[in-house]
């Protein structure tokens, strides 16, 4: 989402959430610009979201996607950041009036990583799996029946973190997310 009053030769502020996932998405962006360009100084400013702030109640009782963009947007239409990076799954269908999808960064790996196994298949009888993902939940039922969907909200390390502590058995998580952290190896990919 991009200003279309932008003066790049004031400096390009790039609005993004603050999770170590979005600051390096923001990065690429950042990389892609100054490199397209040929400008220096594109500054990257987090700015937290509802979804940040609220993390104990399913996204869905609390109004879905908007929760990672609505603050974003805002500094957009305020004038205080000149475009904003999201993770596409998080940018609702509907945009509001005067933000448009200005570009997208190259298609990552769009497969998920199991973390905790070394496949589903090999998950104990009556696992419990942790993600938020009404899709990879389906996915899991839809193979193994038998095992429980642990609903987790948060970043990645959150996530890892809770999977270590033993509040579920696995997780499931993108693999370009992995990818953009550096943890090219980390899980096992479900095709």
């Amino acid at each position: 989402m991009i200003r279309d009053d932008l003066n790049a030769a004031c400096g390009f502020r790039l609005g993004t959430r603050g999770s170590p996932l979005a600051i390096a998405q923001a990065t690429m962006v950042k990389q892609a610009l100054e490199q397209a360009h040929g400008w220096h100084g594109v500054e990257i400013i987090p700015i937290r979201s509802s979804g940040d702030r609220i993390t104990d109640q399913p996204l869905a009782d609390l109004g879905g996607k908007a929760l990672w963009t609505m603050e974003l947007d805002q500094a957009l239409l305020d004038g205080k950041v000149d475009a904003c990076v999201h993770s596409m799954k998080d940018v609702e269908s509907i945009r509001p009036e005067r933000i448009v999808l200005a570009a997208m960064l190259p298609r990552a790996d769009v497969r998920e990583r199991l973390i905790g196994a070394t496949s589903i298949a090999a998950l104990p009888p009556n696992a419990v799996i942790g993600t938020s993902s009404p899709r990879r939940a389906a996915q899991v039922r839809h193979l193994r029946p038998d095992l429980h969907i642990a609903a987790i909200r948060g970043n990645v390390a959150t996530r890892l973190a809770k999977l270590e502590s033993g509040e579920m058995d696995a997780t499931l998580l993108a693999a370009a997310g992995l990818d953009r952290l550096g943890g090219v190896d980390v899980g096992a990919v479900v095709p």
